[in-house]
């Protein structure tokens, strides 16, 4: 087994005024947006173009089309198939170094000179402004291409300890025998690029259907992995709707997996389907997803309202609310209400929205047309009713881009619409608790929303946030003293939850690659035994 190689986070780019960084992006940005491409499927290496076209649009400018990309059926969807299943053969048995060195390679290269262009892109079609870009397509995504690779080599070098003498014993970390079947979100550039990669990493073929809202990044994340050395035919590339590519797919005999982030309600079908079709497989499809959330922040009467303002913040409306992590509920302590109020209004009113080619705007536009609707009827919602105020925002225009203000809404009831449904949006509902009923809210927060994926508490009490800590074991499967409930950094805070939000399976660890092996243990006997009978047959 070769030396593992250690990975370190990629340093995250400031695009201050006046850096270099800065003005490359800007210039990459200016060039993107004036170009109009067309993408087609990539099945085998092959561009397949099948006529029946979409267009990707700026979410800020959304009569501004920066591609028309070809959309997969039923045909196309079982070419990649069969297209996955051969090249299956040759990459199940491609060595860990070769396959680990072309994700490094793709690191370098995300580092480097394709650096400008996957940002440029998400910003563009997925109305990200540069830092919260930045974060996610470049440096998290280099994180998961170099931990990955580093949890590989771990993982191999994971071996018996003992082998007692006259044999040996090893594990043998076999691909799944089958394709695996990513559905990637419009949120992230970064699980787009994960959720092929990671089991691929470990020896399988991915067939990748990208989010219908956000097909450009993706686009040329495909052609960055051809260039680091990933042979075609191993990631399939399959745009498309989800009924037309999704049912062929989940009923082909050989899935072997599924790795998936998305809505809960696409989630629970997708299971559903392979329940339905358990007979058909030859394998029992691994099935590892990441769904919604209604993540809390839970504040003590003891917090730093400077820091809990900036939570609430940052939380809720860093690109716009649309993260499975954005902070969506608040409990706060009425004994601290009147000041914190006051802080929090005070520092929304300099936000400022708008478009994400100026660097200005803490803001842009949430991701189309279906989300605006969405979001705006939840605002309405609370317009209409006696048990809710807005008290910052409210105001939905998408007469150019689908632009929302940060929305307050301050409710009486806890239970109230929502502070139990996931809205996806910038949206922040906040109910306050008096204090001497900190532990009955606690339970308050456990049992309001069905989810488990991020929750956070605020608070100097060192008791205080202990017992929320123990007290909400369950409620996240990543929980945060101090902070808001986003913003997870892989090789540091693996991210995942249970209950409704997912299987828990920690993008960025060991544990999810390991969903994508199926081990063998292989001993070997030196001296094999000659005779059946065991001493204890004989006779006294």
């Amino acid at each position: 087994m070769s030396q593992i190689i250690k990975a370190a986070n990629e340093p995250v780019k400031s695009y201050a005024s006046g850096s270099p960084e800065r003005a490359s992006l800007q210039a990459k940005y200016d060039e993107m947006a004036s170009m109009n491409i067309e993408i087609p499927l990539i099945i085998g290496g092959k561009e397949i173009k099948t006529g029946d076209t979409e267009n990707c649009v700026m979410p800020h400018d959304h009569q501004h089309v920066l591609a028309t990309y070809h959309k997969a059926g039923k045909s196309e969807a079982n070419l990649a198939i069969n297209t996955a299943m051969e090249s299956w053969k040759t990459w199940s048995n491609t060595s860990l170094k070769e396959r680990t060195a072309i994700f490094r390679k793709a690191a370098e290269l995300l580092q480097g000179p394709w650096r400008d262009c996957i940002n440029a892109a998400t910003m563009l079609n997925q109305s990200k402004n540069a830092f919260q870009a930045e974060i996610d397509s470049a440096c998290e995504l280099i994180d998961f291409f170099n931990f990955n690779a580093q949890y590989a080599e771990e993982i191999y070098a994971n071996q018996p300890l003992i082998s007692p003498e006259g044999m040996h014993n090893h594990l043998e970390y076999r691909p799944l025998e089958g394709f695996v079947f990513a559905i990637t979100p419009f949120n992230f550039t970064s699980i787009a690029g994960n959720l092929p990669t990671a089991p691929v990493l470990m020896g399988n073929v991915a067939l990748w259907k990208p989010a219908s809202s956000a097909v450009l990044p993706c686009h040329y994340l495909m052609q960055m992995l051809k260039e680091a050395g990933l042979p075609d035919g191993v990631i399939n590339f399959i745009p498309g709707s989800g009924g037309s590519i999704g049912n062929p797919v989940l009923a082909n005999e050989n899935l072997s997996g599924v790795h998936f982030t998305g809505s809960t309600k696409t989630f629970q079908h997708i299971w559903r389907t392979i329940g339905d079709n358990i007979n058909n497989y030859k394998t029992y499809p691994r099935i590892v997803g990441e769904t919604g959330g209604k993540d809390y922040c839970l504040a003590h009467e003891s917090s730093d309202l400077d820091a809990l303002v900036t939570a609430m913040i940052r939380g809720a409306f860093e690109y716009q609310g649309q993260k499975c992590s954005a902070m969506s509920r608040a409990y706060i302590p009425t004994t601290i209400w009147e000041t914190l109020r006051d802080k929090y209004l005070s520092e929304l009113e300099t936000i400022t929205i708008g478009s994400p080619r100026d660097f200005t705007n803490f803001m842009n536009a949430v991701i189309d047309k279906a989300a605006f609707d969405s979001i705006s009827e939840y605002i309405h919602h609370t317009k209409e009713s006696p048990d809710a105020e807005i008290i910052s925002g409210g105001d939905c225009d998408d007469t150019k881009g689908y632009f929302i203000q940060p929305t307050t809404i301050l409710t009486t009831d806890p239970h109230f619409k929502t502070m139990q449904e996931e809205i996806f949006g910038p949206v922040l509902t906040v109910y306050l608790y008096d204090p001497s009923e900190w532990s009955k809210t606690i339970d308050l927060v456990d049992s309001t929303s069905p989810y488990g994926l991020t929750g956070c508490v605020i608070g100097q009490d060192k008791n205080a946030v202990s017992e929320a800590t123990e007290r909400l074991r369950h409620s996240a499967g990543n929980f945060y003293i101090n902070d808001k409930p986003t913003g997870a950094v892989v090789g540091q805070q693996p991210f995942g939850g249970s209950r409704a939000s997912g299987t828990n399976d920690k993008a960025g660890s060991d544990l999810n690659l390991l969903r994508w092996v199926s081990i063998r243990t292989i001993k070997k006997t030196f001296d094999s035994p000659k005779d059946y009978r065991y001493p204890f047959l004989e006779k006294d």
